[in-house]
């Protein structure tokens, strides 16, 4: 049982890693609605309030991940008390 434990715990933290890797890239992100001009070294905003997504699939998925990295932690640890039993 400890070798599902380690498992378990290291797949937790392999996810949480690379989800909070897709999270700090989502972060620097430029949004879709907000364009540079080389030229007149500006940026210009032209959005409308129905194009304007807030979050990418990037970061939904590195949120999900870490969701699931602290999920089975959780159950590791269960785990490890009740077999300790």
């Amino acid at each position: 049982m400890v070798t599902v434990l380690t498992w378990l715990r290291l797949g937790g933290y392999a996810l949480g890693a690379f989800g909070s890797l897709l999270v700090f890239v989502e972060f620097f992100t430029q949004p879709n609605y907000v364009s540079f001009d080389a030229d007149l070294k500006s940026y210009t905003i032209d959005m409308s309030p129905r194009e304007v997504t807030e979050h990418t699939w990037l970061g939904r998925v590195g949120a999900l991940l870490v969701a699931v990295a602290f999920l089975l932690e959780f159950v590791a640890l269960f785990l490890a008390e009740f077999t300790a039993i």
